[in-house]
């Protein structure tokens, strides 16, 4: 399926290729300086996440694992054809997590089973890199901090447009700078591009997935070719729509540039009213926040949201002064309801970024903390999971972020923790 970004994304690609290609000519590291890494999940992102990492040369990939062999075989293949050796494989996380000579581990599998594998990661001593949105729920996101800061792991969350590409720092600085003048209304839009996903029947999974450790701590259902892979993000069990995949890229430039921390307020309203199939996420869905002194609205749509369309799914910064609009690549400044070519920007102040995945890496040697680490990550996507809960129940939800507890909607507090399926605990 391709979705309302393949524009920009291919633009990224294309960017953070050229990068990419210097690093993999770079020399053979030291044995002692190389990193370790084994990598659960091997899906579509978890695929390009393998690419990825491998390109630099320190990364050593020891372990492969995934629940559908064919991700597996793919993996072998693609880490063999790299380096000329097979790494070892496996079906369960937790036996990737024993091994000793792992240092660190990259998990790309879906939203559901990001928390389980981070958590006792950090417990086994390794360092984590784990996929965006960072939790299934607010109390999971909660638990990977604690396993982090009690175990001293080094983390990550794979949010990369924060660090591979220069536009957000741009945007940041500007923002900060107070040129634009006070900020009290944001806008944060995505141009979903939806398309039916189709009505399939309930089958028998095939063989080569292992599909009731897929489910894992989600509610036991029959299998469905809709339910997994790709469009599980499309089902309340596992993710949240377009709009969890999504709210970490571009809210992160909010979160960012004001240093917001919680919403006080959230209220929502949508559907799945453009598409006719089994899916269950709203394909129409407008989010208001109530944030200290800042409104934040975030749409999706097929369209986006009106205005800028030539910026496509962006955020816009509206300031007493004169309005910013942005997305991944570029920013544009409109004061007087004219594009100012020559608005003044301020001298650059926060430093390049050596990629995200490098940051990463990087910090594993350093020991130092890393921009995406899973605390920030945690501040962030709770937004983003507040929001569908505001859209499940109904309610505008009012939150207490020192207790993280939703203070007036008991039915909305049901959804702030989930109950595992057993045999699956978050400890």
């Amino acid at each position: 399926m391709k979705g309302p970004m393949d524009n920009t994304r291919r633009e990224f690609l294309q960017t953070a290729a050229a990068g990419l290609a210097m690093s993999s000519t770079m020399a053979k590291a030291a044995p002692s300086d190389r990193i370790r890494v084994g990598f659960i999940g091997l899906g579509g992102q978890g695929t390009g996440r393998l690419k990825e990492f491998i390109r630099h040369p320190d990364v050593e990939p020891v372990a492969v694992c995934d629940l559908d062999q064919k991700h597996l075989d793919r993996a072998v293949d693609i880490v063999e054809k790299a380096r000329g050796a097979k790494p070892q494989t496996f079906r369960d996380f937790r036996k990737v997590l024993d091994l000793k000579d792992v240092d660190a581990v990259m998990i790309a599998t879906p939203d559901h089973w990001h928390a389980l594998p981070t958590v006792q990661a950090c417990q086994a001593g390794k360092d984590v890199f784990v996929e965006k949105p960072l939790s299934y729920s607010i109390g999971e996101g909660r638990a990977m901090v604690e396993a982090a800061k009690r175990y001293k792991r080094v983390t990550q969350m794979g949010n990369h447009i924060h660090n591979d590409l220069p536009n957000y720092r741009r945007v940041v600085e500007l923002v900060k700078s107070g040129s634009l003048g006070k900020i009290n209304r944001v806008y944060c839009a995505i141009a979903s591009n939806e398309k039916s996903i189709g009505t399939p029947a309930d089958t028998t999974a095939p063989p080569e997935l292992d599909y009731d450790f897929w489910l894992g701590p989600a509610p036991k259902r029959p299998y469905n070719p809709n339910r997994s892979h790709f469009t599980y993000r499309y089902f309340w069990d596992y993710s949240g729509g377009y709009f969890i995949d999504f709210w970490c890229h571009y809210t992160d430039v909010v979160y960012w540039a004001l240093d917001l921390q919680a919403p006080k307020t959230v209220s929502a309203a949508g559907g799945r009213w453009l598409a006719d199939d089994n899916a269950e996420t709203p394909d129409v869905l407008e989010v208001l926040y109530e944030y200290p002194g800042l409104v934040l609205t975030w749409t999706v749509h097929p369209k986006g949201r009106p205005g800028y369309d030539h910026m496509g799914s962006s955020v816009i910064f509206e300031g007493t002064q004169a309005t910013l609009v942005t997305n991944y690549n570029r920013h544009e400044v409109w004061a007087k309801g004219k594009k100012d070519e020559n608005f003044p920007h301020p001298e650059p102040s926060i430093p390049n970024s050596p990629g995200h995945i490098r940051e990463f890496l990087d910090a594993i040697k350093s020991r130092e903390t890393t921009t995406c680490n899973v605390e920030y990550g945690h501040r962030l996507n709770k937004g983003g999971l507040l929001g569908n809960i505001a859209f499940r129940t109904g309610d505008r939800i009012a939150w207490d972020d020192t207790r993280e507890r939703i203070t007036n909607s008991p039915n909305g507090q049901k959804f702030v923790t989930r109950r595992y399926r057993k045999p699956w605990k978050l400890a």
